[in-house]
């Protein structure tokens, strides 16, 4: 049976890992450390936590689900739809590739992806893997969506990936099942690569610094997915400082840690998130959004 909380811990998990790392974006591992210490708060703009385009796309992408009632093709009219929207709301850190794309979708390019392997679709994917429970239709969506905005192969990959693993956590499988169940939709070499680096790193008990130098820190998919992966297997009860790791491996941290953060809230609920999140902002894409 699935459990509803899990459920609702996927996008303000999203929100509290993209928040933590924010203000980190594009440092290097010991430029964070001299700055900030251990990551423990928000730190962007005092004590409260502001998101980016990781957990506004998440947060779209759900309204277009739930909003289709499962019609696949109204599902991609909304999200099209709400992208354009979006991207005239002059969004805070929007990538490049998805720039690209959205200014093709706001003059009506019917094909408006580009081909690049940024991490912009695996970064919203998770909670596909929350709201469509059949996996051939989440696998047929996964990709339609991630194409909305990236064709790459590896980047469509990386958006299968991670909704896979959050279907699976949401499930109640143990983290490292759920990672090896995910490589079953990964075609892409380069992923599975990358995911099994990362496992291997985890069973031998490798610290975060030396899953960073081996793995990468970029906005390249395959880097995201292989770091976060290791932030999940070796995550343990307290979520802020499984997000505190990952961030402070520097490079994309808000990314990176916002993937982590979903596949988290999905592990252990909304429910069981820390009071932390209480210090995420109000308003648009605030917690209160989210949860509702």
């Amino acid at each position: 049976m699935i459990d509803e909380d899990r459920i609702a811990g996927i996008l303000p998990g999203t929100a509290l890992g993209d928040a933590l790392g924010l203000a980190c974006e594009g440092m290097s591992a010991p430029a964070i450390e001299r700055r900030f210490g251990r990551v423990s708060r928000f730190h962007l703009l005092g004590r409260t936590g502001f998101v980016s385009d990781d957990t506004e796309q998440a947060a779209l992408l759900a309204q277009a689900i739930i909003g289709a009632r499962g019609d696949d093709a109204a599902l991609l009219r909304r999200f099209r739809r709400s992208m354009v929207g979006w991207l005239w709301r002059l969004p805070f850190g929007i990538g490049l590739s998805t720039l690209k794309a959205c200014l093709r979708m706001s003059v009506g390019v019917r094909s408006p992806g580009v081909r690049s392997a940024g991490n912009g679709a695996a970064m919203r994917a998770p909670i596909l893997g929350g709201l469509i429970a059949d996996p051939a239709r989440r696998v047929r969506v996964g990709r339609a969506v991630a194409r909305l905005t990236h064709t790459d192969p590896m980047g469509v990959d990386g958006a299968l990936y991670t909704a896979e693993v959050t279907a699976r956590l949401i499930e109640g499988a143990r983290p490292i099942d759920a990672v090896q169940h995910a490589l079953g939709v990964v075609e892409s070499a380069p992923i599975i690569a990358a995911v099994r680096a990362a496992v291997g790193l985890a069973e031998a008990d490798a610290d975060i610094h030396a899953a960073a130098e081996r793995l990468g820190t970029t906005g390249f998919v395959v880097h995201t997915v292989g770091l976060a992966t290791f932030g999940l297997l070796v995550a343990g009860e307290d979520v802020v400082e499984a997000l505190a790791s990952v961030v402070h491996a520097g490079g994309d941290t808000d990314t990176i840690a916002a993937i982590v953060g979903a596949w988290l809230g999905a592990q252990q609920g909304a429910a069981r998130l820390p009071p932390l999140i209480e210090a995420l902002a109000g308003g648009p894409f605030g917690r209160a959004h989210l949860l509702a």
